[in-house]
């Protein structure tokens, strides 16, 4: 069963003004760290922080069968 996940964005002040949150639709903590790490948009310096946040992010069980992946961005 896939989860929704809502993520902090991980990267840290100044390079990050604000920071932001990403939503992504992943079967587990480990798939999801996958598909962020990934992301080509995603500042790969900083990929060490991202499992933390994943691990903290807030999780909704999905009951339907969803296409793993991020669903929408906002980082500053």
């Amino acid at each position: 069963m896939k989860s929704l996940y809502i993520v902090d964005y991980w990267v840290p002040f100044p390079c990050s003004e604000y920071g932001g949150v990403v939503s992504l639709i992943a079967e587990n903590d480990t798939d999801a760290f996958t598909i962020l790490s990934q992301e080509k948009e995603f500042d790969e310096s900083y990929v060490d922080r991202i499992m933390p946040n994943v691990v903290s992010a807030q999780k909704f069980k999905l009951q339907d069968d969803y296409e793993s992946g991020i669903i929408d961005s906002f980082t500053t």
